[in-house]
């Protein structure tokens, strides 16, 4: 059936038919700024034959300029996809899908979920507790193992665009972060402005070759939610295949502070539950490597987030200087950034 493409266009007609229950009435509640940037996403409550109860539904950026970058990576199809055909068949838990649909002609989509308003959501800035890691660690290892070399069709992370984003992204966010957050830049500085974007080839090449899982490509703490030891990860829109490791060191390297991250062998701790959860012939060693590697590639993600984020926000500030400060630090007690002279 035809769908609304944007808030203002709902009714309770089409909600109704939708979801499966008379809606009698509606209200649309707009987020505040940094929910959505490449979709809009918005809370729904609704009066009628269950009620007054809310759902979330999702919709593309207003923004031309978002929408084009959507576009370029597939964004919008790859969640919608992701809760049409996987989200029933993974080991972690995600919102539940009640209605999904995607335009791609247009580029215009709806998806109607559950709001889970109750949880408690992470906080990039403020980070996470020991106890909160754990769980996020545990959580990925047993996602990644009921995803292990899937043969579901999904794009892998090497991919044209994917390679030749990062490569010019990093270029455009590199002056940006060493003018804002200059004290976290190593002295190599200005010879990592050149050699990591000419690396991310090679990385991704090493990061995507078997064994591969499942990847949300997004884990951060902007996107968990966090009830009684159990966590919900939400916004499907870069998910892909790729080394599994590649979300626990995104994780690990931008989301924790750095006290936590130094407290515990977080890559030891996430083989040890891959191993549990019956992989075989995987080593620490490998485990190790690919986490040091994805670590090195995702400078990519924190420079070209901290570059282009609007620094006149405070939390636009805040969010730049803890992401790419995490990450720099990381990388430094890693020794991530010897691998640029292998």
């Amino acid at each position: 059936m035809p769908f609304p493409t944007q808030p203002e266009a709902l009714s309770a007609a089409w909600l109704t038919e939708a979801l499966g229950f008379n809606v009698a009435n509606f209200r649309v509640e707009l987020f505040g700024e940094g929910a959505g940037i490449i979709g809009q996403v918005t809370r729904v409550h609704l009066e009628g034959e269950r009620g007054n109860t809310t759902i979330i539904a999702k919709f593309a950026s207003p923004s031309p300029d978002n929408r084009a970058v959507a576009a370029t990576y597939g964004m919008y199809e790859r969640e919608v996809a992701f809760y049409q055909d996987i989200a029933s068949d993974i080991d972690i838990r995600v919102p539940e899908c009640y209605f999904s649909k995607m335009d791609v002609a247009n580029q215009t989509f709806i998806i109607l979920m559950e709001d889970i308003q109750d949880m408690l959501i992470g906080d990039q800035v403020k980070g996470c507790s020991q106890t909160e890691a754990e769980v996020v660690v545990k959580s990925l290892a047993r996602f990644h193992a009921s995803t292990w070399n899937s043969d579901l069709d999904l794009i892998s992370h090497n991919n044209p665009a994917q390679r030749e984003g990062m490569m010019a992204g990093f270029g455009v966010g590199w002056p940006v972060v060493n003018e804002q957050f200059a004290e976290f830049i190593p002295e190599n500085g200005d010879q990592l402005g050149q050699t990591i974007p000419a690396a991310v080839p090679s990385l991704l090449e090493e990061m995507c070759q078997a064994p591969i899982c499942i990847s949300h490509a997004d884990v951060r703490l902007d996107n968990i939610f966090f009830n009684d030891g159990e966590i919900v990860l939400v916004d499907w829109q870069s998910v892909c295949t790729s080394a599994p490791e590649q979300d626990l060191a995104y994780f690990v390297t931008q989301s924790m502070p750095a006290d936590i991250r130094r407290n515990t062998d977080w890559v030891k701790l996430y083989h040890q539950e891959l191993i549990a959860q019956g992989i075989e012939g995987y080593s620490l060693a490998q485990c190790q490597r690919r986490f040091k590697v994805s670590a090195l590639y995702l400078a990519c993600y924190a420079t070209i987030i901290s570059g282009t984020l609007d620094l006149a926000n405070e939390r636009g500030q805040q969010l730049g200087r803890t992401l790419f400060g995490n990450a720099m630090t990381a990388l430094t007690d890693l020794d991530a950034f010897s691998l640029l002279d292998a």
